[in-house]
């Protein structure tokens, strides 16, 4: 069995190649066999996390994942932490272990990434981050990637300080990275819109939405936990990264779904519906579309893959003509 180190990799691997890697594992059309686990420590804010996919000609990837939100702020380890075991779906062997942060924070930009490659105007050229924790300058990164016409990245935090590091942190040829105090004029300015907060109440407003807009929903997990108020649910064409675990377990959907908002027939598909073309990406330039990264075993599968046949030799490289652009 094969120790791969997914932050060493990372370093090295081409964001295009693990977009293209997801883009092939949804054309397929199938999720395979998909379980979740999730724990919660009475009192605080830590949980557990356990995902398990398995499609026999992709193979099986177990993740276990750790949430401690206190990590940060006492300055010790990263608050999300994860190993992921990969097995052969023929024959049940194991042939690599996985560790290292990159790994989930690749795996979950590349999901978003995929999406706005599909949903965000071609043009797109603001970026608007709202959380500068971990997975934001993964998210930039991956975004810039899919989306090379962004020229300009904010970034809003609750703390500004957090924000202004993040953005320091971050350099790109030919990009204007800069922190805000304030998210709703970074957010009027903006043809994308990350949103990477573990918040349980809105912190992104639809009124604030400009027209031609694509929302990319990533830091709410629980049924309870809600990044967007219902303005943006009015206002967007609804997508998921999966049917299944992108909308009633994610408090984003789950919420106004329960309140008689909208009924669960509003999210017009997933990411299997889009990569295959039965349900059509962007349609018009002034139309927001909003995308629930729900996350799940299927896509640590996929990116199990990617990352142990780069390891193995396989190139770490995608062109933008072979990834296919804003293909469907």
């Amino acid at each position: 069995m094969r120790t791969i180190d997914a932050d060493a990799l990372g370093e090295r691997m081409d964001p295009l190649y693990l977009v293209d890697a997801l883009r092939e594992g949804h054309r397929s059309g199938r999720m395979g066999e998909v379980e979740r686990l999730l724990l919660h420590e009475p009192g605080t804010g830590n949980a557990t996390l356990a995902w398990a996919g398995w499609e026999r000609a992709r193979g099986i990837a177990v993740k276990t994942a750790t949430l401690f939100p206190g990590n940060s702020g006492a300055g010790r380890l990263p608050n999300v932490q994860s190993v992921v075991v990969l097995f052969d779906g023929e024959t049940g062997a194991p042939l690599a272990a996985i560790h290292g942060e990159s790994f989930t924070r690749m795996k979950t930009a590349a999901d978003s990434a995929l999406a706005a490659d599909i949903l965000a105007r071609p043009d797109a050229g603001t970026l608007t981050v709202l959380g500068a924790g971990a997975q934001a300058a993964a998210h930039v990164r991956f975004h810039l990637a899919v989306r090379p016409t962004i020229t300009r990245v904010l970034i809003w935090n609750r703390t500004f300080e957090r924000a202004e590091r993040a953005a320091a942190e971050l350099a790109f040829p030919g990009v204007a990275t800069a922190a805000v105090r304030e998210a709703e004029p970074a957010v009027r300015q903006a043809d994308v819109i990350a949103c990477l907060t573990a918040s349980g109440t809105p912190v992104l407003r639809g009124e604030w939405l400009r027209p031609g807009a694509h929302v990319d929903l990533v830091g709410g997990y629980t049924p309870d936990m809600r990044e967007s108020d219902d303005e943006v649910i009015r206002r967007g064409r609804l997508f998921a990264d999966s049917m299944r675990f992108g909308v009633l377990t994610c408090g984003d959907y789950a919420v106004p779904i329960a309140a008689g908002l909208i009924p669960p027939g509003a999210v017009e598909g997933d990411l299997f519906d889009l990569c295959t073309g039965r349900i059509a990406g962007r349609r018009t330039g002034d139309e927001i579309t909003v995308c629930k990264n729900g996350g799940g075993g299927h896509l640590d599968l996929m990116a199990a893959r990617a990352f142990h046949e780069a390891a193995i030799g396989h190139s770490t490289h995608r062109t933008a003509s072979q990834n296919g652009g804003n293909s469907q």
